[in-house]
């Protein structure tokens, strides 16, 4: 892994009044670079040729240059790490970014200075780790099934990386598990090697919520957690084929059962209810400090599932900004509270990288 200090020796190379904020033109892309320029940031847009003309479309979160690559994994060359460097980048990542890129690959040879704490991506990206890291936390999380003979009821089946739930699937058997992952080898979903990887889970029932938050090491205005504060800046539901079954009754056709994610919807929960949420963020934040020091920084998405006897289950962990905050490019029902002014996740991290600045802290955000 790249040493903290390598990053912090790059750091104070650059022109900290003239940061350029660069991000991957996909996922979460609209947002975060309108939320920069809503700070004063200039940008830039590392783009496929094929995706220029779109992001064009949008004048007001159009980055004001681009990189154009053939293929993401071209950003590790030496000569545009360079020339981000020469520009003083701070890259904003996001799913898409550490999907394409590949973690390893940006915990072992991205030398361009990220927002947050790149050593959290081993954590997130290994379930293994991941499931260690919530168990930790104190928060309910599915039972897992460490071999297919083991399965004694309904299960969702999940494979690594940011997917955008492509390939996963429900079985109840060790058959219905073989077979759900060989159509999928064959339909070109998954590979043999993500099948190996397969992670297996207990179905759980329930309401699906996904919390946005964002934990500042440089403002107190929300939630205390020891060295910084937790916002909750918004939420929302994610859109699936499967939600869509109820149209093919009473035969539903297969295409019907896809947890692709294809959109996202807005929602607000029952406000009792922010107790709990409040609570598990802030036991995930103080056990990342412990686990991966100085631990989780920014925004950070808990995936879970309420069921009215059972409470809450968090069954996944998403580092960093998820796709579900584009819903919220003015600030959402909960940023009000916290904020006087619009405030998306993506303007929020560009105004943490500006209070970064403003008290000589900067060094503690970005690595």
């Amino acid at each position: 892994m790249i040493d903290k200090k390598e990053i912090g020796d790059i750091l104070s190379d650059y022109d900290e009044d003239n940061l350029t904020i660069g991000v991957l033109c996909s996922h979460s892309a609209l947002q975060l670079v309108h939320g920069a320029k809503r700070e004063g940031f200039r940008t830039l847009g590392i783009c496929l040729k094929e995706r220029e003309r779109a992001y064009k479309s949008f004048p007001l979160a159009s980055p004001d240059e681009f990189l154009i690559l053939s293929d993401f994994s071209e950003i590790l060359k030496l000569e545009h790490q360079r020339r981000m460097r020469e520009e003083n980048t701070v890259i904003l990542p996001h799913g898409s970014f550490v999907e394409y890129v590949g973690p390893r690959n940006l915990v072992d040879r991205f030398r361009v200075p990220m927002f947050g704490n790149r050593a959290s991506l081993e954590w997130e990206g290994d379930r293994g780790k991941q499931r260690e890291w919530l168990k930790k936390a104190g928060v309910r999380v599915p039972k897992l099934y460490e071999r297919p003979s083991k399965i004694d009821g309904k299960v969702f089946v999940k494979f690594a990386g940011a997917k955008g739930g492509r390939g996963f699937f429900v079985a109840d058997s060790k058959a219905s598990f073989e077979e759900g992952l060989e159509k999928r080898i064959e339909d070109g979903k998954i590979s043999r090697q993500d099948a190996e990887k397969a992670n297996i889970q207990e179905f759980v029932p329930g309401v699906r919520y996904y919390p946005h938050y964002f934990y500042s090491l440089l403002d107190d205005r929300g939630a205390k957690v020891r060295g910084g504060a937790i916002e909750l800046l918004g939420m929302d539901r994610r859109i699936e084929p499967i939600d869509e079954s109820y149209r093919g009754l009473p035969n539903v056709p297969s295409e019907f059962f896809d947890y692709t994610v294809t959109g996202n919807e807005p929602l607000v929960i029952r406000e009792k209810l922010l107790v709990d949420l409040i609570r598990m963020a802030t036991g995930v934040v103080e056990t990342s400090k412990e686990l991966f020091p100085p631990g989780i920084i920014g925004p950070f998405c808990l995936e879970t599932i309420y069921h009215p006897e059972r409470g809450f289950t968090v069954f996944e962990i998403s580092g960093r900004i998820v796709a579900g905050t584009n819903l919220y490019p003015e600030g959402s029902p909960y940023s009000p509270y916290l904020f006087e002014e619009p405030m998306s996740t993506g303007r929020r991290i560009a105004r943490e990288i500006k209070d970064g600045v403003k008290k000589g802290r900067l060094g503690e955000i970005l690595y």
